[in-house]
C-alpha cells in the first residue's frame, strides 16, 4: 500500500513538473517571439530607408508552370491513346535609377508557354514539337525630370510584340512625352497627351500607325514573402477609336521555401486591329471591316511554381 501511494505521489509530481516546464517554455517562446518581431520591425524600417536612397534599384521574379500526361486505352475520351505536355514561364524584371532630380525606370515583362498533344492513333499529327500558345513580350523605358514633389515631365518608349510566332507582326512602339505622377510609393502613373503609336506589320491594310494619348499605370510591391505587379498600358488614338488598344497584365507570387513558391499571372487585352487581322485570316473570313468585327476581350493566365531571382 505504501509503495502504491509513493508511486502515485511520484506520478503526480512528474505531471506537475512537466506542466510547469511546458508553461515555462511557452513563456520563453512568447518572449523570444516578441524580441524577433521587434527586430523584424526595425529591419523593415531600415530597408525602407535603404529603398529611399538614391541609386539603382533592381529586381526580378517569375512563374514556371508545366505538366506531362500519358493515356493508354482510356476509352472515356476521344483520344484514348495520347501523350501531352505543356510548359510556360513568366519573367518580370526592373532596373530603376532614382535620383533627387530625375529618374529612369526600365521594365521587362514576358509570358511564354508551349503545348504538345500526340494522338498515338493518328499517324499524321505532329508528335514531336511543342506549339506556342501564350506569347507576350513588353519592354519599356521611362525618363523623367522632377518639377514638383510627385510630378515630373517625362518621356516614354514602350515596345510590345510576340517572340515565338509572328515576331514584330504586329509590333507596337509607343514614343511620347508628357507627365508622370507618383501619388504613393511604388505607384507610377504616366499621362502623355503627345504620343505616336508606331505599328509594324506585313498587313498594312489592317494595321495603321497614328497619333494619340498614352496612359500607363504601374504598381509593383513586395510585402514579406508576397510579390505582385499590376500594369495597365493604354493608347487612345486621335485618328480613330479602331486604332486604340489597351493591355492589363498582373503577376503574383508567394514564396514558400527559400526562393521557391507559387505564382499566378493573368492578363487582359483589347485591340480591334488584331481582331480584324485574325478574322480576315479565317476561311472563310468572319469579318471584312472594323464595323463588323467581333472585338472580343483577349485573356490569358498561368499558374505554377514561382522563383524569386
Amino acid at each position: 500500500m505504501k509503495r502504491t501511494l509513493l508511486l502515485f505521489a511520484l506520478l503526480i509530481g512528474m505531471v506537475s513538473m512537466n506542466a510547469q516546464t511546458k508553461e515555462e517554455l511557452q513563456t520563453q517562446k512568447s518572449e523570444k517571439q516578441a524580441i524577433a518581431d521587434a527586430a523584424q520591425a526595425e529591419a523593415n524600417a531600415l530597408q525602407a530607408k535603404i529603398n529611399a536612397l538614391p541609386g539603382w534599384k533592381k529586381g526580378a521574379f517569375g512563374t514556371i508552370g508545366g505538366s506531362l500526361s500519358n493515356f493508354s486505352n482510356w476509352y472515356a475520351q476521344d483520344k484514348p491513346n495520347n501523350a501531352s505536355g505543356n510548359i510556360g514561364f513568366t519573367v518580370n524584371a526592373f532596373a530603376n535609377l532614382i535620383e533627387d532630380k530625375f529618374f529612369w525606370r526600365n521594365s521587362l515583362t514576358t509570358n511564354l508557354s508551349w503545348v504538345k498533344l500526340d494522338d498515338k492513333d493518328n499517324g499524321t499529327d505532329d508528335d514531336n514539337s511543342f506549339e506556342p500558345t501564350t506569347d507576350v513580350f513588353n519592354i519599356s523605358s521611362l525618363y523623367g525630370r522632377n518639377i514638383a514633389k510627385n510630378i515630373a515631365v517625362s518621356a516614354l518608349a514602350e515596345y510590345r510584340t510576340t517572340l515565338l510566332t509572328n515576331f514584330n507582326d504586329p509590333g507596337y512602339l509607343d514614343v511620347g512625352v508628357g507627365f508622370t505622377w507618383t501619388p504613393i510609393e511604388n505607384l507610377i502613373v504616366v499621362i502623355h497627351p503627345l504620343n505616336y503609336n508606331f505599328v509594324f506589320a506585313d498587313s498594312n491594310s489592317v494595321f495603321e500607325s497614328s497619333l494619340g494619348a498614352k496612359i500607363v499605370a504601374d504598381y509593383t510591391r513586395q510585402i514579406g514573402a508576397f510579390n505582385f505587379k499590376t500594369n495597365l498600358s493604354a493608347f487612345q488614338s486621335y485618328k480613330s477609336g479602331d486604332f486604340s488598344n489597351w493591355t492589363w497584365s498582373n503577376s503574383f507570387s508567394y514564396t514558400l521555401w527559400k526562393m521557391i513558391g507559387v505564382g499566378f499571372d493573368f492578363g487582359l487585352r483589347s485591340n480591334k486591329q488584331e481582331a480584324l487581322n485574325y478574322a480576315l485570316a479565317q476561311v472563310p473570313a468572319t469579318a471584312t471591316s472594323f464595323d463588323d468585327v467581333d472585338n472580343d476581350l483577349q485573356s490569358y493566365y498561368t499558374l505554377g511554381l514561382s522563383y524569386k531571382f
